[in-house]
């Protein structure tokens, strides 16, 4: 609309003409809302209210008389209020940049003014210190120009050739490169000792690795031996069981021969042997009565006829022999045994017969001068059809 005008945000509209501001000022402020201005009567202008920068580099001498180069950055703006930016308009609206000029200069003073007070230490480690003593100081005296600071950052602080802040971290610079120095040592042994660490880890681990593939190779060889040898082994107890069967089998057979051989040849020899024996016996027997008979005269005929029936009663006994079923228990001794038990009861039956001859010779006669003794099978005397004979060693019978 012709003649309404609005203000920016961060701007102030001034309108001069007309009736008088607030507090007798020559304008009237508007912010933050449209005003219709009459054309040619009214004349309308604008103060900004963002903010500005300000730049101050000065050289200041501290307590101790060493000259600082000091580099600082002011942050400022028109106050929000009516006041301020009354104050503002009549001393910035035609040249709103001698704003940052002229806060510049009111900074450098101050700043000449604190750092004056102050030692190059104090200066070096407390800036923020120092840039809250120049904003104290210079708040009033910015306050009546309009102007509100927002922030006072020290860029910087040299003291140019003095080498005075130089000498004064010498000390921190050298204890900080001593702690660097030590802090590098350490990490280097650290190093050192990881390197090695992991050296001796990579040798354990490369020699248990070895040790197990050993293991496993050795492992695999006696199983590859063993099924090599499995095979012939195994022939070889086969064989052995073979020979073993028939080993046993021809011990077998030779106890068996030699029990045919006792059973087939020496058994029948010694039968025979000891027949043959009896025989001489009775033969040696038959002499011997024959010549005790020649010896005595009165017996000449009955001891003839004993000794013609003694050869008899032998060959019977050792025939009988020959046939019968003979169980002899110890062996040869108890075979002499049997045949000294038939010659024995051969010479015990002859003694017998003459015993009772001598005793009933006189009255035992009968009418044909033959003995009681005598028989009817051809005066042949009978012998016992079984005799046992009981030797140390044990029994042996006759059937």
């Amino acid at each position: 609309m012709f003649g309404y005008r609005v203000p920016a945000p961060d701007e102030a509209m001034l309108i001069s003409g007309g009736r008088r501001g607030l507090g007798g000022a020559p304008f009237r402020v508007v912010t933050g809302h449209g005003k219709f201005v009459i054309p040619f009567f009214r004349k309308t202008r604008f103060l900004t209210l963002s903010m500005c920068e300000s730049e101050v580099t000065e050289t200041c001498v501290t307590r101790q008389g060493i000259a600082l180069h000091v580099r600082a950055v002011i942050a400022f703006k028109v106050g929000n209020d009516h006041e301020s930016i009354i104050n503002a308009g009549q001393r910035f609206l035609s040249d709103q940049d001698q704003m940052s000029v002229l806060t510049g200069r009111i900074f450098a003073g101050h700043l000449r003014a604190i750092i004056g007070s102050m030692t190059v230490e104090e200066i070096v480690t407390e800036r923020q210190k120092l840039a809250a003593e120049v904003l104290d100081t210079s708040k009033t005296e910015m306050a009546k120009i309009g102007l509100i600071v927002d922030s006072l950052q020290i860029q910087s602080i040299d003291d140019g050739d003095a080498g005075y802040i130089d000498a004064m971290s010498a000390p921190h610079k050298a204890a900080i490169q001593r702690q660097a120095q030590i802090a590098q040592a350490q990490a280097t042994q650290a190093s050192a000792e990881a390197e090695q660490e992991a050296a001796r880890k990579q040798a354990e681990y490369a020699r248990q690795t070895a040790v197990v593939r050993a293991e496993y190779s050795a492992e695999v060889d006696r199983a590859q031996a063993h099924a090599s040898q499995a095979g012939p082994l195994a022939q070889a107890h086969a064989q052995q069981e073979v020979l073993a069967a028939q080993t046993e089998l021809a011990e077998r057979q030779a106890k068996l021969r030699q029990q045919q051989l006792v059973a087939e040849i020496v058994k029948p020899a010694e039968a025979e042997a000891e027949r043959i024996r009896v025989l001489a016996a009775a033969d040696a027997q038959r002499m011997k009565i024959q010549a005790e008979a020649a010896a005595s005269y009165d017996r000449v005929a009955l001891d003839r006829m004993l000794i013609d029936q003694l050869p008899q009663i032998v060959k019977e006994a050792a025939g009988g022999l020959a046939g019968a079923n003979v169980n002899v228990l110890n062996g040869a001794d108890g075979l002499g045994e049997i045949a000294a038990g038939l010659v024995s009861q051969g010479l015990t039956i002859l003694d017998s017969v003459r015993q009772n001859l001598n005793g009933q010779d006189s009255n035992a006669q009968d009418s044909n001068g033959r003995r009681p003794e005598q028989s009817e099978n051809n005066g042949l005397l009978q012998l016992p059809t079984s005799k046992e004979k009981r030797s140390d060693d044990g029994p042996t019978r006759v059937d």
